[in-house]
């Protein structure tokens, strides 16, 4: 899954990075709300962290100019502004969720997670599917109840296709959700890794059509 981080407080933007990257998350940074308003356009992301006293372009005319342009992209807000009416204009302008600034990293990273699994209509954070279990609050994967370990590009695979159960992805949407901005994003390494998943979780849990992608079928 795919993150966008539009915050001018270059500490602060990194420590948001590195708490959700090391939960397996693709994360970019955008450091003005040009930038972010151009990257929310041509990048295909999960969710969006806004700041909305960003220099170039505040955050709210960003968000305004990406849901006047049809972008549905998730947007969590982050404002060091007491007065709750910048927090009403950012709801109504189309943000999804905001949080105050200072904030608990545990806080933010629950609600990009919750935001991601609503965006796809996935209200349980544990997926299960045959005897494979992932839990996506902690990345953890358990095959008869026995923890398995995997590799962040096996997670981040895995993650996509349980987040997106039931639908067929391609490698390339894959590609474009998994690596960052400036990740080397090669298609042929999917199936490197679909192969590695099958051997550590199973032939039945991803299936392929051939030609189009793969899909870990929803459980009835």
């Amino acid at each position: 899954m795919r993150v966008l981080i539009a915050e001018d407080e270059p500490v602060l933007a990194k420590q948001i990075k590195t708490v959700l990257a090391s939960e397996g998350l693709a994360v970019d940074i955008a450091p003005d709300g040009a930038e972010a308003q151009f990257l929310g356009e041509t990048e295909p992301y999960d969710m969006i962290i806004l700041d909305i006293g960003l220099p170039i372009k505040d955050g709210l005319t960003v968000l305004k100019g990406w849901r006047n342009a049809g972008i549905d992209t998730p947007v969590l807000l982050l404002t060091a502004r007491n007065d709750w009416t910048d927090r009403v204009d950012g709801l109504d302008a189309g943000a999804d969720d905001y949080v105050p600034k200072p904030f608990h990293m545990a806080e933010l990273s629950a609600r990009v997670r919750a935001m991601i699994r609503r965006k796809v209509g996935q209200s349980n954070p544990v997926f299960t599917k045959n005897d494979v279990t992932f839990d996506s609050r902690n990345n953890q994967v358990m095959v008869s109840g026995v923890p398995t370990n995997l590799t962040a590009q096996e997670v981040a695979v895995l993650s996509y296709l349980f987040h997106n159960s039931g639908r067929l992805v391609s490698r390339t949407e894959l590609s474009q959700h998994i690596y960052q901005y400036d990740g080397d994003r090669d298609s042929n390494t999917i199936a490197v890794f679909v192969n590695r998943l099958r051997k550590k979780l199973g032939n039945d849990l991803i299936e392929t059509v051939r030609g189009r992608g793969y899909v870990i079928k929803a459980t009835a």
